[in-house]
């Protein structure tokens, strides 16, 4: 199935007819059970449903035309990249609306943790991820994919072409990297 998905992403590349609809019939299924993995972590009563974020990324990801993706792995990769910024987007519009916009301090261990961060949890684990990434780009890449797309870390390792050890061990580092951003 990789190979599938490598070779349609390379038709889509070529504008090939009909690759839109082929790629989106190999990995919707795959794209909702990673939506709906990020959707289990968002509060209570959130108006976007899996489905709604499937379709939203989905369209992002292939209404820029400049994009193209490598393979399987690189597509998913960006999948979890946009699923998160439009999640960012609402958590901002969110706490715009209930807080006037302040951001309260978090720590990571309790962002981490809990089930359901808060729009504040989000943005301020945003803004940390967006600093690690300028830091160390694969470390960021870890919580992007274990955080916010949920991923396990055999997935995580899966996508980014690593072995399951060097994910553990950079998912430790960057949680380590993490929670001294967050200390006070």
């Amino acid at each position: 199935m990789e190979g599938d998905i490598t070779r349609i992403l390379d038709e889509l590349g070529r504008d090939a007819p009909g690759a839109e609809e082929a790629l989106l019939e190999r990995v919707y299924d795959e794209l909702k059970g990673l939506a709906e993995t990020q959707m289990r972590r968002e509060r209570q009563g959130h108006t976007l449903q899996p489905t709604a974020l499937v379709h939203e990324a989905y369209l992002r990801l292939l209404g820029d035309k400049d994009a193209s993706f490598e393979d399987r792995a690189h597509f998913f990769g960006a999948a979890a990249r946009v699923m998160r910024r439009i999640l960012v987007d609402i958590a901002r519009a969110r706490a715009t609306q209930k807080r006037g916009g302040d951001r309260v301090r978090v720590t990571w261990d309790g962002a981490a943790s809990s089930g359901a961060p808060s729009a504040e949890d989000v943005l301020a684990i945003h803004d940390a991820l967006e600093k690690l990434e300028r830091a160390d780009p694969s470390l960021s890449r870890v919580v992007e994919l274990r955080f916010f797309a949920g991923l396990t870390g055999d997935e995580t390792a899966a996508v980014m072409g690593l072995s399951r050890r060097r994910v553990v061990a950079q998912w430790e580092l960057a949680r380590a990297w993490l929670f001294r951003e967050f200390s006070p």
